[in-house]
């Protein structure tokens, strides 16, 4: 299967009868990237836990993929949990998912990362597969994978664009297609903007009016500020078809024994003025991405949007300005990523599927150095790259260092990743002792060879060999300083199996439930659409409450439902 897994959400493909298809949960075709513990200790992910979250923030995770390939922990429920295995309870939900919809047990996937996901974000995404029990047979690029899903079967030679934008990350990415081979000519992003930031943005300006009104920050009640985060993505969401969107928010806060309610409308403009800066900052990487390619706008055959996000207007004309096209919309946004991951997955299943990947690193990676100035004094903390961003991949590199004095016999090899000169500035990726060196002749410096070997799934192998002796050291630098070892995956892996993966079951009082079925059958009796559309928002909204466990909700909204019903029936 084919996995897209994503900040805010997720989704699982495969490959029927030659066809990248999509395999629904439900009704649902993407599942929300939450995971939570209910009330009761059952593990919930997907919808129910993006309920709890504005009902109980303290039992729930979202958005976990920013925090991979960090130290970082997060606590739900009273526990801490690393993020590989807060997304391995998600990809183990999607693995559940794909075998309900194939009828067998699947265990093998492609996983699809941000383009610009560096070393020890990508190794941390294979980890959290091994602990959801599953193969991870590649690792790709979102933008990649969608080009792979565009490219399927077309017998043509184009150059695209593919503009990912989504709940936290972007990316933009220049492809060749080619009679079925994808090649990645550049890429360029960044891993820390998204839809994410948007609402926050918006959920900011609302807090800081409500502490000028009340003198109340809803930033420091989490309850308070998750609902407001959540109002703020629904907002975002409107605005996105309707020049203006309202903000609801009852019982929001309280003063002096008083409830305090938030109320505004919020115009597209005033929303587009917040988001404008990180909008328009996205250029700056359109602009990297073609210098990188050698090629221009104009030779951009094909703009492909991806991500959630694009659907904001301001987005949308602000890349069709840029490029001075239409950007080409025949995939879902929401879904390419991961249609391009299954056909990723055919391919190395053996499908008979008419696609070559060609993908790319993209970040420099080298080591740190030292030399000789004319001075005679030693400059330190230069950076040596062997494999330059924008290498096609798998790839090899070698080069010959000496030591900086004769018969030196140990060198600490620090290895990088980044753009910056000065090594330090880098991202370090792990370090390890080269010892035992041998000069060919006493009195002279013993020259070393370092070879970097970057695999098709985007982790870095490192072979330092002696020259004189041939003895080899080395490390796969697998975020060797962040990622989770042997032992610690399958500890993970025993904490993520015992807990129950099944959703909460949704239990509604008798009386509640007898509400309802007084409502189907309302329903039954073909009411005007507005009526149908009024009953099936209430119904809807008691489950929701009912899931989190919010009694109080639900009494007031079967109420509501019970006047409505009295309404419809006399």
């Amino acid at each position: 299967m084919g996995i897209d897994l994503g900040t805010t959400y997720s989704a699982v493909a495969t490959i029927k009868n030659g066809t990248p298809t999509i395999l629904p949960k439900g009704d649902q075709r993407i599942v929300p990237s939450v995971v939570g513990i209910s009330p009761e200790d059952e593990l919930i992910v997907g919808t129910p836990a993006r309920n709890q979250f504005i009902v109980t923030p303290e039992r729930t995770v979202r958005s976990i993929k920013r925090k991979m390939g960090s130290d970082e922990r997060v606590e739900m429920a009273g526990k801490t949990y690393t993020p590989q295995e807060i997304s391995a309870f998600i990809l183990r939900d999607l693995k559940t998912v794909a075998e309900s919809n194939l009828g067998q047990p699947v265990e093998k996937a492609v996983i699809t990362v941000p383009a610009y996901f560096n070393d020890a974000q990508r190794q941390a995404t294979k980890d959290a597969g091994e602990i959801a029990g599953l193969e991870v047979v590649r690792i790709i690029n979102e933008p990649t994978a969608a080009a792979l899903a565009y490219g399927l079967d077309r017998e043509e030679d184009l150059k695209v664009m593919v503009y990912d934008l989504g709940g936290g990350t972007f990316d933009v990415s220049i492809i060749e297609l080619h009679y079925g081979i994808v090649e990645v000519l550049a890429t360029a992003g960044d891993n820390q903007l998204g839809g994410d930031d948007f609402d926050e943005r918006l959920a900011e300006m609302l807090a800081d009016e409500f502490e000028h009104e009340h003198n109340i920050d809803l930033r420091q009640d989490r309850r308070a500020w998750a609902r407001l985060v959540r109002a703020a993505e629904e907002c975002k969401i409107e605005l996105s078809d309707q020049p203006f969107a309202w903000v609801r928010l009852e019982y929001l806060a309280e003063k002096d024994d008083k409830p305090l309610h938030l109320r505004r409308e919020v115009a597209r403009q005033e929303f587009v003025d917040l988001i404008r800066e990180l909008v328009e900052g996205t250029l700056g990487h359109i602009d990297r991405a073609l210098a990188d390619a050698e090629i221009s706008s104009d030779d951009i055959d094909k703009v492909l949007l991806v991500g959630g996000s694009i659907r904001i207007p301001f987005v949308y004309n602000l890349v069709t300005e840029r490029m001075d096209q239409d950007p080409y919309l025949e995939i879902n946004p929401d879904e390419a990523v991961a249609l391009g991951a299954s056909v990723q997955a055919g391919i190395v299943a053996g499908e008979d599927i008419n696609a070559i990947l060609v993908d790319v690193t993209p970040h420099s990676l080298g080591i740190e150095t030292a030399y000789f100035s004319y001075s005679g004094r030693v400059i330190d903390d230069q950076y040596s790259v062997l494999i330059h961003r924008n290498t096609t991949i798998p790839t090899t590199k070698a080069e010959v260092y000496s030591t900086l004095f004769p018969d030196q016999d140990k060198i600490h090899l620090e290895v990088y990743q980044g753009e910056d000169p000065v090594a330090s500035n880098n991202a370090l990726l792990g370090d390890f002792m080269i010892e035992e060196l041998e000069s060919e002749r006493p009195g002279e410096r013993p020259d070393v060879t370092v070879k970097f070997s970057f695999d098709v799934n985007g982790i870095l192998h490192v072979q330092a060999t002696d020259r004189r002796t041939g003895k080899e050291t080395g490390i796969t630098v697998e975020a060797s300083r962040r990622r989770l070892s042997a032992e610690e995956i399958a500890h993970a892996r025993e904490r993520v199996t015992a807990t129950d993966g099944a959703e909460e079951e949704i239990v509604l009082d008798e009386t509640t439930a007898a509400v309802i079925r007084r409502a189907e059958r309302v329903l039954d009796g073909e009411p005007s659409p507005e009526d149908v559309q009024a009953v099936k928002d209430l119904v809807g909204r008691i489950r929701h409450a009912a899931q989190a466990h919010d009694e109080e909700t639900v009494e007031s909204l079967s109420d509501e439902l019970v006047d409505l019903l009295f309404d419809l029936e006399t």
